[in-house]
Order: C-alpha cells, then structure tokens, then sequence
C-alpha cells in the first residue's frame, strides 16, 4: 500500500498514478485532519476532489484502496462508492477497505460532538446500506495506531484494538446486521515497528485474540484482515536515512508476522511532505520484500519457534486482561471517557521517555552516533495542513502521538540556531588523557553523548575529521600535539584556551585517571574551563576529583 496524502487533489493523482505505474497494487487515502494524516492529507472528500484524485485510475483493475475517512467531516467512504457506482463499476469487483474508524479518531482528537452511543445507531445503517448495494469491504477499522503513537505498549494496543472491535461488532449486530456478516465487517491496522520479534508476536497475537472473541460469540474463526503501517513514533527528522532501515525491519517484521497490507511511511515525512524520491523507497521497500525476499509465499513461518510462541502467548494474556478491563469498565468509549486507556498509555509513555532520555534505548542518528555536519533530508515545499478545529461537546483526554527522538532534536535545533547566529556551536574540549589505547573508548562515548545534544567535540590530542557544509576548523584541531602520557599539563592548558571551548570532559582509562585526573582537572580550570566532566566512574577517587574541580561524572 502506498500512501496518497498531497493536499492538493490534482498532485494527489499524480503520486496515485505514478506509484500504480512502478508496482504499487494498493493506495491510501489520507485525508486532512484524519488520525494517520501526519499533518499533510487531501485537502477534502467531496465528490468533486474525489473525481480529480481517481481521475485515469480503474477501480476494477485488481487494485487496493483504501479511504480512511475522517469523522465530522465529508463522508469519503459514502461519496466514493457514488462514485463508483456512477462509473459503471460493479461493486463486488471493487477492492475497497472503507477504514470507518470513528471511536480511535475521538481519540486523537480528545472530544466528539456526539457520544459513541447516540452514532452506534446511524453507524450501523450506513454501513448496512454499503453491503446492501454490494461491497465486499471490510467496512470498520480497528485502529491500535493512536495508542503506538502516544507511546502505548504492544499489549495496550493490541487490547485497544480488540475493544474498538468489538464496540463496532455490538454497534452492527444492535443495527440488524446479524454477527457473521458484521465480524466480516470488521478489519485491523496496527503499527509495526523495528523490534522484529515484538513486531512478530504482535501482529500473531491479533489474530489469536480476534479468534476468542469469535468463539465467545458462537462463531468458528475465519480470518480476519489486518494491515499494518510503519510505526510513527519511530521516525526521526535528524539522521533521517536511517528510517529507511527501521522501516525495512519494520515491513520484514509485519510480514512474516502475517500482515496482510503494509504501508510504509516515508523516511522524511517527519520533516514534511515526502518527495517523489522518498516515496519511490517507501514503494519500494515493500515490493523488494515481496518479490525478492518472497515474505508472501510462507503462511505464518514462525509458528512453533519457541521464542516466538512464547512472546505471542505473553502478549496475548497481558492483552486480553487489559481488553476484560476495558470491557468492564463499559467498552472503549467509556474507557476513553473515564481516562481509563490513556492514563495506562501515559505510565508506559513516562518509562518510555525515562529510557530514551538516560540512552537505554539508542535511537541511531538521534540520541546515539550523531552526526553534527549532515545536511537534511529534502521533502516538498508545502506547508502542512490546518484543519478548520470542530466544536465538540464531549471531552477528555487525547492520545496524543509522540515522536521518541524529538527531545533530542530540539536540542540539535538549538545548536543549529547558536550556529547561525554566532558563527559556531557550543563545544566541549575532550581532554584525553594516556594513549590512544587508554581514552578511545571513552572519548569515542563523550564525544557521542555531547553532540546527540548539538555540543561539538574537540578532541586533544586531535583526531582528523572532515568539516563539510562550510564549518570551519577550530584553531585546536589544526595543531598537531604530542600522542602519549600527558606530563607537562601546560600543554593541555593552553590546547584548552586555543580551542575556544567553555566545557571540557576527561577521557581516559581508570588506570591513568588515579596518575593524572586530578592535575588535569585543576590545569583546565586555571585555563578557564566553566564545566568540566570526567568520562566513567570516580569510584573512590570522588571526593579528591570534585576538590580539583571536576563538576559531573558521565
């Protein structure tokens, strides 16, 4: 599945027709204000833009769509089938998923005018008049996405999920369709991300989930659709090539899990609109795994590997308790309602953020192996869309998306910002100390934990490194300085003043930080240095360092 999402209708076809013609079999209509649209999407669903966006497409072709239509707004799903049927095309040969997603857009947003239990009533007969005048579907979409977005666990969203389905099942069986048509109804999307086994077990453990909520209704397991995107929070806007990898191991990991549709996002649609280059990746991404790597050919292949089983049955306990609480609770509205979901989404977002702020979760490119010098990703020169906001009676709290790597990133845009505005980063002079054998290590580390923050390194004694974009050398890297056991600390002082640096940080094995750590210390504060760190543990060597001036321990 490709992601059609340019707000303009015209351009919109244009992507939906360019993708067709490299090898997509399937497109996704994102709408402006709709939970997946990422601040971009087709600017409207009226039968007018929706004419321009499919103009040349053949609906009977053998391709996917599909709507994700947006609450409050003009109805896309109701308007394309008109559309169709106006064409001439029979419905039951068109391949349309119309992705109904009413209760996970209430939360995104945070408020609906209408509570769920007045809409279950219109819900179900729109939806009844689409099967009546032949589409196949499926209809409704349990959407997990918004909690993956807000930084929820696998179990948080698979269980919301299963109650999102299952408010959807009671909505279409209390409207008079009966249960076996209105399971059929029924399809889900959930994120997939880079952690493969998880992802895995994850998109395995719907299916298991799905299927006892069919026996619980006297109906024997059929299958059941379920798309997966490339997970949002995942992405990141600096080192942004590196989403193409977790974006590879992401569709690798929905794939083998059984996914049946894969959408995968962009590697610069965190920086805006994609352009045709990043989308020709997304594209093709998918069809490299398909026809290359066959992930089609084999159903279910990591059944009976015992990690994965394992992992499955976990994530499929810890869900179903989560699903039973929702349920007793009143269902997802009223989950919502209550704040009962996203007070549990939010815990897990607390521990999430905790990780990635002290770096037990690496993020490439963004809290791990920065790169101070790259130049940015391009996208498309359009502004994102605002949609008009909806006055809405209802309200609670919102399952608000989360990028991981963001606190970072606003770090790095602060550096950049003292760059253009001063002419230089921020920077801190790493003062290695021994050999190169004895500081690598941990001047390799300082220099990684300093620059994810936008701090630029400078080494002593230097390293060659290319400046490129027009950076300019400090005075301390163009000046060879003696390799070995630092003796004479006058040295490392007065390479402290050249560097133009106000922070300085120690690096070195124990070994040689009991022999020079504290001379060094009191050298670069005579030399000036406002902040100075030592790389490693003090042990027993604390109270002594702290006297010669060193300010935090990294």
């Amino acid at each position: 599945m490709q992601r059609i999402d340019h707000p303009d209708p015209g351009k919109a076809n244009t992507q939906a027709l360019h993708d067709l013609e490299n090898g997509t079999s399937g497109l996704e209509l994102e709408f402006a204000g709709g939970p997946g649209a990422r601040g971009f999407g087709i600017a409207d669903a009226t039968p007018e833009t929706l004419k321009r966006v499919f103009d040349g497409i053949l609906f009977d072709a053998g391709i996917a769509i599909a709507v994700n239509p947006v609450l409050g707004r003009e109805n896309a799903g109701v308007n394309l089938a008109g559309f169709i049927e106006a064409k001439g095309v029979d419905p039951a040969k068109v391949d349309i998923r119309f992705n109904y997603q009413a209760l996970s857009t209430m939360a995104v947003r945070g408020s609906t005018a209408v509570a769920w239990p007045e809409m279950e009533k219109p819900f179900a007969k729109m939806i009844g008049e689409l099967m009546s005048r032949g589409f196949k579907g499926p209809f409704v979409l349990a959407d997990g996405r918004p909690v993956h977005d807000a930084g929820g666990s696998e179990a948080q969203e698979l269980a919301f999920a299963l109650a999102l389905a299952v408010a959807y099942l009671r909505a279409l069986e209390a409207g008079g369709t009966a249960l076996d048509p209105a399971r059929s109804a029924v399809s889900f999307r959930l994120s997939a991300d880079a952690d493969q086994f998880l992802t895995m077990a994850k998109f395995r453990s719907i299916r298991q989930l799905w299927a006892r909520v069919e026996q619980a209704c006297g109906l024997a397991p059929k299958p059941v659709f379920v798309a997966a995107e490339t997970a949002w929070r995942m992405l990141t806007q600096r080192d942004a090539y590196v989403n193409m990898l977790r974006a590879t191991m992401a569709t690798f990991a929905a794939g083998l899990g059984g996914a049946n549709a894969i959408t995968v996002l962009p590697y610069t649609l965190a920086l805006g609109l994609p352009d045709a280059f990043a989308r020709r990746v997304a594209r093709n991404t998918q069809l490299v795994l398909l026809q290359e790597s066959n992930l089609d050919k084999v159903s279910d292949p990591a059944a009976g590997s015992g990690g994965i089983e394992a992992l499955t049955r976990q994530l499929s306990e810890a869900a179903w308790s989560l699903f039973q609480e929702i349920e007793k609770a009143g269902g997802a509205f009223a989950g919502l309602e209550q704040g009962l979901i996203q007070g549990k989404v939010a815990a897990t977002r607390k521990l999430r953020e905790a990780n990635i702020a002290k770096r037990k979760d690496i993020l490439t490119g963004a809290s791990e192996f920065p790169n101070l010098h790259e130049a940015s990703a391009t996208v498309e020169d359009v502004k994102p869309v605002v949609p008009v906001p909806l006055s809405e009676a209802i309200q609670f709290d919102a399952l608000s998306a989360m990028r991981l790597a963001a606190p970072f990133e606003a770090l790095r845009d602060r550096s950049d910002e003292i760059l253009k505005a001063k002419g230089e980063r921020p920077r801190v002079f790493l003062a290695n100390l021994g050999t190169a054998a004895d500081f690598t290590a941990r001047a390799t580390f300082a220099r990684s934990f300093f620059e994810t923050g936008g701090i630029e390194t400078i080494d002593f004694p230097p390293t060659p490194s290319p400046l490129p974009f027009g950076e300019s050398p400090t005075p301390a890297e163009g000046q060879p300085l003696p390799m070995g056991e630092v003796k004479d600390f006058a040295t490392l002082a007065a390479a402290f003043k050249a560097s133009g640096a106000d922070l300085a940080c120690m690096c070195s094995q124990d070994r040689v930080y009991t022999r020079q750590a504290e001379a060094a210390a009191r050298a670069l504060q005579n030399a000036g240095a406002k902040h100075i760190y030592l790389a490693g543990r003090p042990g027993a060597l604390e109270a002594v360092l702290r006297a010669a001036g060193v300010d935090e321990f990294i």
